[in-house]
């Protein structure tokens, strides 16, 4: 399981993932007075863009799928 959440992105792509999680907790701050359910999901899914950012690491990579950055 180590070996899974190793690092497999270069910085191009830790600066996109960066960038979708800013994208998706701003449109959780807008959506949150429209549907909060939508609010919450924006939220995990930048906070996980978060994650993939700082960890260097895609969860579509270390599955075996290939992504351009």
């Amino acid at each position: 399981m180590a070996g899974f959440f190793k690092p497999n992105i270069t910085r191009a792509g830790r600066i996109a993932r960066a960038l979708w999680g800013v994208v998706a907790a701003g449109l959780g701050v807008l959506a949150f007075s429209w549907k909060p359910w939508v609010a919450i999901v924006l939220f995990a899914a930048g906070g996980f863009a978060f994650f993939e950012a700082l960890r260097g690491w895609c969860l579509l990579r270390a599955c075996g799928i290939r992504t351009k950055l």
